[in-house]
């Protein structure tokens, strides 16, 4: 594309990111590597007057070294006065990043914001995966004890509990009836049965790992297989699942034809899968990652893929 962008990135702390493994820092690195203007801010500069959205942005520069950015002057702007907006605010989902989301609604008109808000909302990353009940494995959503311990004996006694909101592995629990464990672990989750969890069967092949499968406007441009350490059972690259090679599988293909349209048509154009085995899993909408890891196994440059897509969404 021939002209300068101006190119709105709203993530968290740019001096809390881990520059060898975060997919932001990519997405910033290529914007400046096409002479686009990226801006940087964080969601406590976001802020409305009548119907205007507002942030105070920074010019910012990356780079593979340290330190890993340089900011320039920060300025009151208004959010209309961008091309694109990178929505990148890691989760938990909160009543503050639901409110962001409304605000965000405001400028959607004027610039070409990824992924778009109202659909961050409605997926949410646990909950999205209903809709979708045959590539699922079996699954409960309750915050009633008895009804996990019912659901653990009727799938084989083990099962994954995890939070609904939760990121990165945190708060996530494998069950095993008979376990002294159990009740306190549910308890803990539910928060004495004030909190809604998500149950699932646990599925043997967690052991060899659970893929990442990067989508782009509903189409799988990489994917990467996250094997846990054998003290762990989570294979999240944020508590240290090594990533390795692989390649999709006619299941993969078949979950991609049926999530990638649904996606799509929502307006969610960056999106991780989360599958394990044959079952879906997750689908993450937030600030989904893996696009370093991806692009070293693989020698490719996902980034430039999704600058496209930006580029060719602002031109249209």
């Amino acid at each position: 594309m021939g002209r300068k962008l101006k190119m709105g990135f709203l993530m968290d702390p740019i001096e809390q990111i881990l520059p060898d493994k975060d997919t932001t820092f990519v997405f910033m690195l290529e914007a400046g590597k096409r002479d686009h203007e990226a801006l940087y801010f964080t969601p406590d500069t976001l802020f409305a007057v009548n119907s205007e959205p507002y942030g105070v942005l920074s010019p910012i520069k990356v780079k593979r070294a340290t330190p890993h950015y340089k900011l320039g002057h920060p300025a009151k702007m208004r959010l209309k006065d961008l091309d694109a907006l990178f929505m990148r605010v890691d989760p938990p989902f909160t009543l503050d990043y639901l409110a962001q989301t409304y605000l965000l609604d405001l400028i959607e008109e004027d610039v070409f914001v990824t992924n778009r808000p109202a659909a961050l909302r409605d997926a949410s990353e646990k909950l999205f995966t209903l809709h979708f009940p045959d590539l699922i494995p079996p699954t409960l959503v309750t915050h009633k004890m008895e009804l996990i311990r019912t659901f653990i004996a009727e799938v084989g006694g083990k099962i994954v509990l995890k939070p609904l909101f939760g990121c990165g592995g945190s708060g996530v629990f494998v069950l095993r009836a008979g376990d002294r464990n159990v009740n306190v672990i549910m308890e803990t989750a539910t928060e004495g049965g004030r909190n809604r969890v998500i149950a699932q069967k646990y599925i043997h092949e967690a052991r060899a790992g659970d893929k990442r499968i990067i989508l782009l406007n509903g189409e799988a441009i990489g994917a990467t297989l996250r094997v846990p350490r054998e003290e762990e059972n989570r294979a999240n690259i944020h508590v240290g699942g090594d990533c390795v090679r692989c390649a999709l599988t006619e299941r993969d293909r078949f979950i991609i034809s049926r999530v990638g349209p649904a996606l799509k048509k929502r307006g969610l154009h960056f999106v991780g899968l989360d599958v394990l085995g044959d079952w879906l899993t997750e689908i993450n909408v937030t600030s989904p990652t893996g696009v370093q890891e991806i692009n070293r196994l693989e020698n490719t440059c996902l980034e430039a893929q999704v600058m496209d897509f930006v580029e060719k969404q602002v031109g249209g």
